[in-house]
């Protein structure tokens, strides 16, 4: 089996990267001290796919925070962490299969993607924030999903985003979105160059491997794992103030790779994740406040489901 892919051409465009700034809450986003590359050293985008991504920043706003609708909070009191999927993908450029948690062939506890050969950059995203920006932490550390990979015999990349986001786009590449690329072990926020070093203690992969991501609420700290070990910080001061945000889980897949997704519905292999003070479904129910309250007029299911779908 094919696990790694082949050696790319470096990206085409070198631009300066979109920083985060919050000049309400400290502390702010400051750029990562590790060594930051111009092109990346094996997956790369093209010119008019980085001008496509700004012009779509540009015309589209990030997303106010929204309240999730009264039978989806139920439905996550009774089923947990279940109740997180994968979005299926409108883009075209998206090549595989989504089998979701429960449905028919598929595992009861995670989502399975399989993508093949044809597959190009695309970016799937959680239907349901894992961090929402309206809803108290309730005591919670953070909060943290996984994914096993199978095969990469493409890219896969790992990381948050906020709708809406550019389809085409791996996470980390444009604004408010973070990631980890499992090519070259590279970490990038609203960077759209090469990222960053991550860290010596990832530096290759194998069939069967395990990458988790997490924010910690203390720190407002992106971090990731890898085989249930918790690597260094990647980020800190990201989706601050955290009330203003929705944020989702995302994975940037090319080429034909297969891999699953867990929100808590199984076992993680980072212990630490499967405590409730990191599950996601521990994150709702209680309003932080903001411009809705309970009695306001909630949006529907098949509105939630698509949530942020431009």
């Amino acid at each position: 089996m094919v696990f790694f892919k082949h050696l790319r051409k470096g990206k085409e465009n070198s631009s300066s990267s979109n920083a985060f700034n919050s000049n309400d809450a400290p502390p702010e986003w400051t750029p990562a001290p590790e060594q930051s590359h111009t092109t990346g050293l094996y997956s790369d985008a093209t010119n008019n796919d980085f001008e496509s991504a700004e012009a779509f920043c540009a015309a589209n706003p990030p997303d106010a925070p929204r309240l999730l609708p009264s039978d989806v909070v139920d439905r996550i009191r009774t089923e947990g962490c279940r109740v997180w999927d994968i979005q299926w993908p409108r883009s075209s450029r998206f090549v595989g299969n989504i089998r979701r948690v429960g449905e028919k062939g598929g595992d009861k506890n995670v989502v399975t993607v399989a993508t093949k050969r044809g597959c190009k950059d695309v970016c799937l995203f959680s239907d349901l924030p894992i961090m929402a920006g309206l809803y108290d932490i309730q005591g919670k550390l953070g909060v943290y999903f996984e994914v096993q990979i199978h095969r990469m015999d493409g890219v896969i990349a790992i990381g948050t985003a906020c709708r809406p986001y550019p389809d085409w786009r791996f996470p980390g590449w444009n604004r408010l979105s973070a990631g980890l690329h499992l090519d070259d072990m590279r970490k990038f926020y609203e960077d759209p160059d090469g990222g960053r070093d991550y860290t010596p203690e990832l530096t290759r992969l194998n069939p069967g491997d395990y990458i988790g991501c997490g924010y910690e609420f203390s720190s407002t700290s992106i971090f990731f794992t890898h085989n249930g070990r918790r690597l260094p910080n990647a980020f800190s001061g990201a989706y601050v103030p955290r009330m203003d945000y929705d944020v989702y889980a995302a994975i940037g897949v090319e080429g034909a790779c297969e891999f699953d997704v867990n929100f808590g519905g199984g076992l993680f292999k980072w212990k630490e994740g499967n405590e409730w003070a990191w599950r996601v479904e521990g994150h709702v129910g209680k309003l932080a406040g903001g411009p809705s309250g309970l009695d306001d007029e909630l949006p529907s299911y098949n509105e939630v489901r698509g949530y942020g779908g431009r």
